[in-house]
């Protein structure tokens, strides 16, 4: 019996990764968009002067990482970034036009749906699938790595990057 649950574990998580590739790849190729890119214009969307740092912590990233993101979402139009002009370590962010229609091109976001769902089930049923969760993160060793709320798979740090 023991094997059986082993593998009907092991086929999920891999159900799981199968979903997360497929719906990155299919937000890549409809809006040249990873799923982190497409939570930042969400928070840009807002319409209200998000600063570089207040971004990294809404979208739950490193400074580093927002910062190369940001200049990706630049360079292709997404966004513009701009100086405080009476703090010129402060540095603003704003969606553009561009940004804004390629947002509300993308396809819907797998957290989305999770969120959705998992939003629908009963206390003790989310309870038991975050202590699941967080157990098999544990089996995987994979419980100190630092991970933002996002099912993405692009760029990929050890840890401690």
């Amino acid at each position: 019996m023991s094997d059986h649950r082993r593998d009907s574990a092991l086929i999920a998580l891999r159900q799981i990764f199968r979903a997360t590739a497929i719906n990155a790849r299919s937000l890549a190729k409809s809006s040249r968009l990873s799923a982190s890119h497409y939570i930042a214009l969400q928070v840009l969307s807002d319409d209200r002067n998000v600063t570089q740092r207040a971004l990294a912590d809404e979208v739950s990233l490193s400074q580093a990482t927002v910062t190369t993101m940001l200049e990706r979402l630049t360079e292709q139009g997404y966004v513009r970034r701009e100086r405080c002009p009476h703090d010129r370590r402060k540095i603003f962010v704003q969606i553009t036009d561009l940004g804004r229609q390629t947002l509300d091109k993308a396809p819907s976001l797998l957290q989305e749906r999770f969120s959705h769902r998992f939003d629908r089930l009963a206390d003790w049923e989310q309870a038991f699938l975050v202590a699941a969760l967080e157990r098999t993160a544990k089996l995987l060793d994979a419980e100190d790595i630092d991970a933002a709320p996002v099912l993405d798979l692009g760029q990929l740090n050890e840890p401690g990057d």
